[in-house]
């Protein structure tokens, strides 16, 4: 008999679908310091420089952010960063911090009150709990209302958080307000052995779980939401997503499975078994797999982050989930998307069962009793002689029926039954993710936003194709969020202000969606973006308005086609327009670099050569002396035929840009030899100038001298050592440029057109130290 709850085949099977599954790199790389320059991203580190966040609340009906962190708690205006932020500072009560202490923890970071609890309470409060240096305290904090910016904790509101708030700071767990009572998922106990799911502050009597492994083993709770069945208020249900332990009959090691569990709103326990328990909870696992031959599927089984894209009734939200697994064959995530009407028939179909321990599972093929284990008291349930206002009112057959079966037998399945995102061997773990429904000209687009643990966020677009199975993945953009790599722990979307909120350990992040005008200044890099937020409007690339009615406006997410979007535009950019001229001097027998990266790494990369006084250009051939890579052209050795002016050109889907345009100079041996050519202009030819290790009176020190002037930033200096050096200490004022010339020749580094030396672009643009000295 086929099992319930499968031990997940571990990497089994690594097809042709996984082994692409890496996906293409980011289009567009935007480092943290472009993000700040650009006004793309606002950081704000909390009023004493760290934040420790914990925990982030959007209300975006006060256009307000509420953030969490160590011993504090922000409001901040949205819009406005940092500008107006209130602050209540709420540490541990007196001596709590000590007695954390003496039981063994961390006073640096254990022993604190961060604040992991925020929810909307009511129209003029928030509820608030902390870890209170592992003693949970939760507090209401006045608001106000629309329009005023008050803030402030109400003193006589304290209250022990235990069973709402975990005990320490890195624990997982889930929570969420439902009219007016807590719904948390977490382990109440100061050592991390009580998990459950918990509701209380409310006015009714506080449920949770019975201790049972069979409903809860070890569990990691990652979400929890309320999603309505129907109109009938009476059929509300709120959902709990998290991973827990099992063990299989064949198998003493444990897995890692995912599940998705519910109770009913108006669950009230039972009133002889299950007394101030849950009557009405199931669970039912969530499967995200590749499927495989011969029925072999590889599982993502760590669920990492669950996201509901709201419907407009708010009854059939599409369910996101982001997985993740760590194996000794490789390392991946997924995002698998679960519709609503899958996780209630599943929730509807067959419990699972078995007679003990050492059995398989089966489908319950017994009777059940009615009304069915699981249902809410509603008037679904009632029937004219069977009245049931409570569970309370249920037959003790039920609830001992929903005791010993809380697990259905089969599993939720994603979506065409496959991931609809698979990302193998990356160099960081996918943490968070958000999604954003945007209307194109082609139709909608989700577009997911993925944070990761070095503190960088994916901007990714998936494309159905033609058949529905099948789809396509672009890395629109890869954000550097935060400077230091640190994991990203909870992120927030406000469509309304087109803006995404990420949080980690370090600070909070205000992060636009989009800038369009980054993507260039062509029709045809606009349209190769294929960004669902951006379109060309005829002059520039700017953020598409589905509602707007402009005559010039081309996006084209599907293809990013540009030859057929902008066929009357220019597809080459010009290249005296595109890319300044730069002067390399390069010496003789030396190897010289000619740095050029392509914004997006899907460009291929020509390189062509104009040798004075031709005007043809010539594509560049490359061999074992001339290189072609990721970061330009490298010459090994440079021949005195190498000069000329080299253009770095981008193709992608038809369309031609130079990037780059470097002109190459050679000093030859004889000029390093016997001094440099008189500059033009000059009416009297210059006296010779011996380079250093050709004269005879040069001293034998010369090499490591030679050492510290590739590697001086002390321009004067450098300059001071080559008049003094090679001329004797006597240079006059009009060969200043050709000294300095020389010097930059030694460096590798790119002069500009005037004799100025250009910026420096790395260790990389420098000529190799072992090259300076043959």
């Amino acid at each position: 008999m086929r099992a319930a709850v499968p031990v997940p085949v571990r990497v089994c099977w690594l097809g042709a679908a996984l082994l692409a599954a890496g996906g293409s790199p980011p289009r567009l790389r935007l480092p943290y310091r472009e993000l700040l320059a650009t006004n793309r991203s606002i950081l704000f580190f909390g009023h004493r420089g760290f934040l420790g966040f914990c925990s982030l609340y959007l209300d975006e009906y006060r256009d307000r952010l509420f953030v969490g962190g160590k011993d504090t708690l922000y409001s901040l205006l949205l819009g406005r960063a940092s500008a107006d932020a209130k602050e209540i500072y709420w540490p541990p009560l007196p001596g709590q911090t000590e007695e954390c202490f003496r039981k063994g923890k961390d006073p640096g970071t254990d022993c604190a009150n961060y604040v992991r609890v925020l929810h909307p309470y009511n129209r003029t409060h928030l509820l608030a709990c902390g870890t209170g240096a592992f003693h949970p305290v939760c507090a209401f904090v006045y608001v106000g209302h629309r329009g005023e910016h008050a803030f402030s904790l109400d003193p006589a509101s304290v209250e022990t958080g235990r069973g709402r708030c975990p005990h320490e700071p890195s624990r997982a767990f889930a929570s969420t307000v439902i009219g007016g009572e807590l719904y948390a998922g977490l382990t109440a106990d100061f050592l991390g052995r009580d998990p459950g799911i918990f509701r209380s502050t409310g006015t009714r009597s506080a449920l949770r779980t019975e201790v049972d492994q069979r409903l809860l083993n070890d569990p990691k709770f990652v979400a929890a939401h309320l999603i309505p069945d129907n109109n009938d208020r009476d059929n509300d249900k709120a959902y709990f997503f998290f991973t827990e332990k099992v063990v299989e009959a064949d198998s003493k090691e444990h897995a890692i499975v995912s599940r998705v569990a519910r109770v009913c709103v108006n669950d009230a326990g039972g009133q002889r078994v299950l007394v101030n328990k849950w009557s009405t909870f199931n669970k039912a696992r969530l499967v995200c797999s590749v499927p495989g031959p011969g029925g072999i599927d590889t599982h993502f089984d760590e669920l990492e982050d669950v996201f509901l894209l709201r419907t407009k009734d708010g009854k059939s939200p599409e369910i996101y989930a982001l997985f993740s697994t760590i194996s000794h064959v490789f390392q991946g995530s997924a995002v698998c998307v679960y519709r609503m009407a899958d996780v209630r028939e599943v929730f509807n179909g067959p419990f699972a069962h078995r007679e003990s321990p050492h059995h398989q599972w089966g489908a319950y093929e017994g009777r059940v009793p009615y009304p069915r284990p699981g249902v809410c008291p509603s008037k679904t349930t009632n029937q004219p002689r069977r009245q049931y206002g409570t569970t309370k009112d249920f037959p003790d057959d039920v609830l001992h029926f929903a005791r010993a079966h809380p697990l259905m037998y089969k599993p939720v399945y994603p979506r065409h039954r496959q991931p609809l995102l698979v990302k193998t061997d990356l160099p960081h773990r996918l943490r968070q993710l958000v999604v954003d429904r945007v209307e194109t000209e082609d139709g909608q687009h989700d577009v997911l936003f993925l944070g990761t643990d070095v503190g960088s966020v994916l901007k990714v677009v998936v494309l159905q194709k033609t058949s529905s199975a099948v789809t396509e993945e672009i890395v629109l953009e890869e954000l550097q969020v935060f400077k230091v790599p640190v994991p990203i722990t909870q992120m927030e979307i406000s469509v309304k202000r087109q803006t995404l909120y990420v949080g980690s350990s370090l600070g909070v992040a205000q992060v636009r969606l989009h800038r369009c005008e980054t993507y260039g200044t062509a029709c045809a890099e606009c349209c190769l973006a294929r960004d669902p937020y951006c379109a060309w409007d005829g002059t520039a690339c700017t953020h598409h308005q589905p509602s707007g009615k402009r005559r010039h406006r081309r996006q084209d997410v599907h293809h990013g086609n540009p030859v057929h979007q902008c066929l009357d535009q220019n597809l080459t950019v010009d290249d005296l327009e595109s890319a300044e001229q730069k002067v390399l001097y390069g010496a003789e027998d030396n190897s010289t670099f000619l740095e050029c990266t392509p914004r997006s790494p899907q460009a291929s990369v020509q390189w062509f050569v104009q040798r004075p006084p031709d005007e043809q250009r010539d594509e560049v051939k490359t061999d074992e002396r001339i290189l072609q890579t990721e970061q330009g052209l490298l010459f090994r050795k440079l021949h005195r035929h190498d000069a000329g002016v080299y253009y770095c050109k981008t193709l992608e889907h038809g369309f031609t840009q130079t990037v780059a345009k470097t002109a190459l100079e050679v000093i030859t041996g004889e000029q390093l030899a016997h001094g440099f050519p008189r500059e033009r202009g000059d009416e009297h030819p210059r006296p010779p100038c011996p380079a250093p290790w050709l004269a005879p009176q040069a001293p034998k020190t010369w090499f490591k001298d030679i050492m510290h002037l590739v590697s001086s930033q002390n321009v004067r200096w450098v300059e001071e050592y080559c008049a003094r050096l090679w001329c004797g200490g006597s240079r006059p004022h009009h060969r200043k440029s050709k000294l300095a010339q020389a010097k930059h020749a030694l460096a590798g580094v790119d002069v500009g057109k005037k004799g100025r030396a250009a910026k420096p672009h790395g260790e990389r643009n420098r000529v190799p130290r072992q090259a300076v000295a043959t």
